[in-house]
């Protein structure tokens, strides 16, 4: 199993910034990608940036160019760095690992974040 602790989260004004980062721990050995989600009130969680073990990363449309998501292996750590933020981007952000065992993926969650923009 791999357990998630995200920090970071907080309140900004429109057009600031937050950097969140996420912790591993447990078998993250196993981890194939590791990325962001979040979940605004009355909103289906919705992919953020994931960056894959390769180094290959995706971006959700509406934060290309404003986010960057790196990771740091040896520390075991993905970190989402925020800028140019927008009141719509305000929202519980999940940190995300997806991991291989034995035969299965299986999906990890940290207990969330919340990030607030003001206008």
């Amino acid at each position: 199993q791999v357990q998630l602790v995200e920090s970071g989260g907080g309140l900004v004004q429109a057009g600031g910034s937050l950097r969140l980062s996420c912790v591993a721990s447990g078998n993250t050995l196993s981890i194939s990608a590791m990325g962001w989600y979040r979940q605004a009130p009355g909103k289906q969680r919705e992919l953020v940036a994931i960056k894959t073990s390769g180094g290959s990363t995706n971006y959700a449309d509406s934060v290309k160019g404003r986010f960057t998501i790196s990771r740091d292996n040896a520390k075991r750590t993905v970190y989402l760095q925020m800028n140019s933020l927008k009141p719509e981007d305000t929202a519980v952000y999940y940190c995300n690992a997806v991991s291989l065992e034995a035969v299965s993926e299986y999906d990890y969650w940290g207990q969330g974040t919340q990030v607030t923009v003001s206008s």
